[in-house]
């Protein structure tokens, strides 16, 4: 059996201690692979090759950064299949998804920074005929960059692109729970020629290396995707040693569904944005907000198409959702699920654990779930549940739907659907998310910022905001 290893100094190398952690495929509930159970031993180690490789690193010429991580970029497109079937033993997402989706913009985050590194702008100001001022931007040191499960190659390469971009190097972190992505993208950056050192890419639990790398005096800039709490934690080390911070958190995404929408393309959309990826998508419209004159009709088609959705082997091409991530989150879903029940919904689709056979007979499978009846307050609907799991209320005023979609703590992204210029306008000044989707689902472009309110992040992703994240500022004036 596999075991995979670490990506340090340029080398694949075993953890220091020897030990090493099971990786489960969830749609087959079996161990196939082993992860190495690094400490804070092997992220000094990381961060000391990371610390070595700056200087020449970020005095690169920009081109020669942009050509490693186009190479990068093609290397990931060429192996997109191998790629894609690693991911879904991983994280149990159909394969079809991988292919579509996860890797193609794993790629293009690549691609896109490598481009950004030779377009980079800083600002300039004349200040009449007195003085010019204008602004350097140096990268900041080594970066620490943490990544989540739930799209495993594409957050990942997310946080260390512009990071890479803009001349800092990098001790990465991948989840435990999904590691394969990240170590074959180790080899491909051996294969491109990456300089040693550049990238680092340490594995193992959160409580270590996550930890370690959070309070290492060497990694001056953290950035961050994953749950609050942990969020709260890495905050709660690094603030106080003056690190700086991004922080992408939870979500609890609301999906507001006006009578004079497009009504097919809000239910397809909506059955996408609902369920995707199994639910596990940190920007996933899990509360349903729709007009009451549409409500009916909206609820009997959502429930119809939900239920013709097929939950199988991730394998299958037929198949619309895949395993979830682990028996540990699948138990917390169904957790939830009660919950509802308690708190008097009303379960309209799915709700149950699904046993397959052969192949996937052990593994992680729950229906798409549609939940009525629920107080908007309750803790089904405040709760991040990060799940196939979301509850549909109705509405009569703009004043209430907003007030419903400002009512819980996150505020991370929300979605309009209204054929009316004027309200969407209106409606989207007011809803407290760091990104507004108006007729459209996670349409992304990568030049546009990206993150949370509240308690869903603090700090920008995407775009020029990210490469600026990973530098320090300094303003020269010169008096004319």
């Amino acid at each position: 059996m596999e075991k995979i290893l670490n990506y340090i100094d340029g080398e694949l190398r075993a953890p220091l201690s020897k030990n090493y952690l099971e990786n489960y495929n969830p749609a087959e509930g079996k161990v196939y692979s082993y992860l190495p159970d690094s400490d804070a031993d092997d992220v000094h180690e990381a961060t000391l090759a990371a610390q070595s490789a700056f200087r020449s690193w970020s005095s690169l010429p920009a081109e020669k950064r942009s050509a490693y991580l186009q190479k990068i970029a093609d290397l990931i497109n060429r192996d997109l299949d191998q790629l894609a079937l690693a991911e879904s033993r991983d994280q149990g997402k159909p394969v079809k998804l991988a292919k579509a989706m996860d890797i193609p913009r794993a790629a293009a985050n690549m691609s896109f920074y490598a481009s950004a590194a030779i377009h980079f702008a800083s600002e300039a100001h004349i200040t009449d005929t007195q003085a010019i001022n204008y602004t350097v931007r140096n990268p900041i040191g080594a970066a620490g960059c943490i990544s989540p499960w739930n799209l495993p190659l594409y957050l990942f390469t997310w946080k260390i692109a512009p990071a890479l971009a803009a001349g800092c190097t990098v001790v990465a972190k991948p989840s435990e729970l999904t590691p394969m992505t990240a170590y074959l993208f180790s080899k491909l950056c051996m294969e491109a020629g990456l300089p040693k050192g550049v990238l680092n890419i340490v594995h193992g639990l959160g409580s270590k290396v996550g930890q370690a790398i959070s309070e290492h005096v060497g990694i001056t800039v953290i950035s961050f995707t994953g749950g609050t709490v942990t969020g709260k934690k890495i905050a709660a080390t690094a603030a106080p040693m003056f690190k700086k911070l991004s922080l992408e958190l939870g979500g609890k995404n609301p999906n507001i569904i006006f009578a004079d929408c497009d009504f097919e393309q809000a239910i397809s959309t909506s059955i996408h944005s609902s369920f995707a990826n199994q639910g596990e998508i940190c920007l996933c419209g899990s509360r349903i907000f729709v007009e009451r004159s549409l409500y009916k009709k909206y609820v009997d088609e959502l429930v119809k198409r939900t239920k013709a959705l097929i939950v199988g082997d991730p394998f299958d091409e037929a198949t619309n959702l895949g395993a979830m991530v682990s028996e540990a989150h699948m138990n917390k879903v169904l957790s939830y699920i009660a919950l509802a029940k308690q708190e008097g919904g009303k379960i309209l689709a799915g709700g149950n654990q699904v046993k397959l056979t052969g192949r996937c007979a052990g593994g992680y499978f729950l229906e798409p779930t549609i939940i009525v009846g629920l107080d908007p307050q309750c803790r089904t609907n405040q709760e991040e549940i990060f799940g196939p799991v979301v509850t549909i209320m109705p509405f009569d005023t703009e004043e209430e739907v907003i007030m419903y979609a400002n009512s819980t703590s996150y505020g991370l992204s929300a979605t309009l659907w209204t054929e009316n210029l004027k309200r969407a306008h209106r409606v989207s000044a007011q809803i407290k998310s760091g990104i507004i989707w108006v007729n459209c689902w996670l349409f992304r472009d990568l030049r546009t910022p990206f993150g949370g309110m509240k308690q869903s992040g603090v700090g920008r992703e995407g775009g020029w905001e990210a490469m600026r994240f990973f530098t320090e500022a300094k303003n020269v004036c010169i008096k004319l």
